[in-house]
């Protein structure tokens, strides 16, 4: 049990630090809990939470990688490099594809309301 709460505190300190230090994450949070709020507000389906739902936590999971990359990379290499810029951009590039998709679904649900 005692392994499970080390776990767990461990993991809320990893959250606390992104939230603290990464400024992208920050924004998607703040962003996520507008949608949240949003889709409580209007009377949206059950299918159109569990969808809105599945892309807050994607994109938010994706930048939590992409932090992650990013800080080993620059922890292996901490000069600038062609081949770590390219990683780190790709990285960037996975995030935002998945974020233009979720701001497409929730265009997508949340217009009719508009």
């Amino acid at each position: 049990m005692r392994k499970l709460k080390n776990s767990f505190i461990a993991a809320f300190s990893g959250l606390k630090d992104t939230l603290l230090e990464e400024r992208s994450f920050k924004i998607m949070f703040i962003t996520a809990f507008l949608v949240v709020a949003t889709m409580f507000y209007f009377p949206t389906s059950r299918i159109k939470k569990v969808a809105l739902l599945l892309m807050i936590f994607s994109v938010l999971i994706l930048e939590l990688i992409n932090s992650i990359i990013e800080r080993l990379l620059d922890f292996i290499h901490p000069f600038p490099n062609g081949q770590v810029k390219i990683i780190k951009d790709l990285m960037a590039a996975v995030v935002l594809v998945v974020s233009i998709g979720a701001a497409i679904i929730g265009l997508v649900i949340f217009l009719p309301y508009l």
